[in-house]
């Protein structure tokens, strides 16, 4: 009886851990709000890439990639967790079959994570970064993540 219990809570665990919706806004690189049929709304985040913030080069040209790939096409998101600010990680397939993160990094337009990054990645991101792609062009482009602990530090001694 306990393992039937079980079965049961994983199987519908995880039917909650997959939506399908569209893409309805573009916030950055790899930020996007997705509605479900049922209009629920839901922030998501790409899981294990990051994307230049918009106040850095190449953040709105990453912001208006994703929007060509993904604005008001209709996709399904595997949720992958949250951050530290309830933000939903997901990876998001448009037809099953397309994964944005895979065209970011080809494009030069994204790092891959901070830490323990995804070995597939990050040689996707080495070869943009050997073929000069994207931010790859600029000698040393700051990673978004020390970006925004700088624009943090500077938040803070302002007030």
């Amino acid at each position: 009886m306990f393992a039937m219990v079980v079965i049961l809570v994983s199987i519908g665990g995880s039917a909650k851990d997959v939506i399908s919706g569209r893409v309805v806004t573009v916030i950055d690189g790899n930020t996007v709000e997705v509605t479900t049929a049922d209009s629920e709304t839901y922030i998501i985040m790409l899981h294990e890439i990051d994307c230049p913030e918009l106040g850095q080069k190449f953040g709105e040209q990453a912001k208006r990639f994703l929007e060509k790939l993904l604005l008001d096409k209709p996709v399904s998101v595997e949720m992958k967790g949250k951050n530290r600010w309830g933000t939903r990680f997901g990876i998001i397939m448009i037809d099953g079959e397309l994964d944005p993160r895979y065209e970011l990094l080809e494009a030069g337009l994204a790092w891959t994570t901070e830490v323990n990054p995804n070995p597939e990645f990050e040689e996707l991101k080495e070869r943009a970064k050997e073929n000069g792609r994207g931010l790859w062009r600029e000698d040393t482009p700051t990673p978004p993540w020390k970006f925004r602990r700088q624009q943090t530090l500077t938040q803070f001694k302002s007030n």
